[in-house]
């Protein structure tokens, strides 16, 4: 749960940064949604809205490949209850952030009879350090990503950190960079 809030401080704080990195495009507008999903409510990680591109845009964030109930599962329902309510395009992305060879975290589709739904998996450990080193708000995950040094990379992440000017914003930066490099790196 620690890691879940992390994630989901620094996409409401930097929306625009996860939006540029996950779907590639320039919003003009960006509302975050309540986590809570109409009926029986389940809690979405992250969930952005892009007014401009009439585009949700659905962020899960997992430490660990199992849950229950199972994440295909999770992702079919969550997009058919963002359906009915804003009933416009959802583009799904789970983002893994320790390091497993579990098959659970290579799934990227739910299929059961005549149902099959499809989302986007990013494992962090499998991603370069390049397009997350250059915003802010995606430093923390920058500690995650595929390098041959952990530990050089973390001091490439303190590099960019110390050159955020404002320092609440900087400290807070630096408690997230903090407890995701510690998923990966000992003390």
């Amino acid at each position: 749960m620690t890691y879940d809030n992390t994630l989901k401080y620094l996409v409401e704080q930097f929306p625009d940064q996860f939006v540029r990195w996950l779907l590639g495009s320039e919003p003009d507008e960006i509302q975050i949604l309540k986590t809570e999903l109409s009926l029986e409510p389940i809690r979405a990680d992250a969930v952005t809205f892009l007014k401009t591109a009439s585009q949700i845009l659905h962020l899960e964030v997992q430490t660990l490949p199992t849950s229950t109930p199972p994440l295909p599962l999770r992702m079919l329902d969550s997009w058919v209850r963002l359906h009915r309510q804003y009933g416009c395009d959802i583009e799904q992305v789970v983002i893994f952030l320790k390091p497993t060879t579990s098959e659970l975290a290579f799934a990227e589709q739910f299929t059961a009879r005549n149902t099959s739904h499809r989302y986007r998996v990013i494992r962090m450990w499998k991603q370069p350090p390049e397009p997350l080193l250059s915003a802010p708000g995606l430093l923390p995950l920058a500690t995650l990503a595929q390098t041959d040094s952990p530990q050089q990379l973390l001091e490439q992440v303190a590099v960019q950190v110390n050159m955020i000017e404002e320092k609440a914003r900087q400290q807070s930066i630096t408690a997230c960079v903090q407890l995701l490099a510690g998923l990966i790196l000992d003390s």
